[in-house]
């Protein structure tokens, strides 16, 4: 049962979850499967690998000192959820924007947070580049997060716009993170960030080498970024 394999995953990884958490990712997975046959959702469908590979894989991005209280996050690129419904499960009390291209995704993702129960949860319907020139979402976020959208350098165009000064972007990465937060320095100072650390973790079980990068911003994002839909990852900085 998934219930059983989330617990042993979470334990392996040394975090605890409550029997309500518990029940809310079991939910979560049997809606993910039961819609991944209408839709492109997720290749991977087995219980034990969505537990470690997506539910526990997204908890990563989870620093103590960042998720504190109300704060408020973002999740580009969403996807089926990922990084951010799992965060949201384990700390409940933050404010989560989930944003994604694709209204079929959208609709999906609002009703895994009805059948959850779960409050404080807005979910947009935008592309990153159209989403970060709007008032209500440009550099209104403590933090954003991002997993398997894009290359570094793209991504920062993506998600640092949402961040307020002070605030930070997790961006939750394979094997290449060395190469690609070294490719991303030029588009990481332009975007306004400024100190990066490198987190590595390990997934229960699994081998592979991957991390989470946190950059801080440091300062506004020029007016003129991002830049128009298409164009950043047609022609990273």
């Amino acid at each position: 049962m998934f219930i059983d394999e989330m617990k042993q995953a979470a334990s392996d990884y040394g975090i605890s979850l409550s029997n309500q958490q518990l029940q809310q990712f079991n939910r979560y997975y049997e809606l993910l499967v039961e819609w991944n046959e209408k839709m492109n959702l997720t290749a991977i469908t087995e219980a034990h690998e969505v537990a470690v590979k997506h539910m526990i894989d997204s908890l990563t991005a989870y620093d103590e000192k960042l998720f504190q209280g109300s704060v408020s996050v973002i999740d580009v690129g969403t996807g089926a959820g990922f990084p951010g419904l799992p965060l949201k499960i384990f700390c409940p009390e933050i404010r989560l924007t989930l944003m994604d291209s694709l209204n079929k995704r959208i609709h999906f993702l609002q009703t895994v947070v009805d059948e959850l129960g779960l409050t404080g949860v807005e979910c947009v319907h935008a592309r990153a580049e159209e989403g970060a020139r709007n008032k209500a979402y440009r550099e209104q976020f403590d933090l954003a997060v991002s997993r398997a959208v894009a290359r570094l350098p793209v991504l920062c165009e993506y998600c640092l716009p949402f961040v307020k000064r002070g605030g930070h972007f997790l961006a939750l990465k394979g094997m290449q993170y060395q190469a690609e937060n070294e490719e991303a320095a030029k588009a990481i100072k332009v975007m306004g960030g400024s100190q990066t650390g490198i987190r590595s973790v390990k997934l229960p079980g699994l081998d592979d080498v991957r991390a989470v990068i946190t950059i801080t911003k440091g300062m506004p994002t020029p007016k003129t970024y991002p830049r128009k839909a298409g164009t950043p990852a047609k022609n990273p900085l």
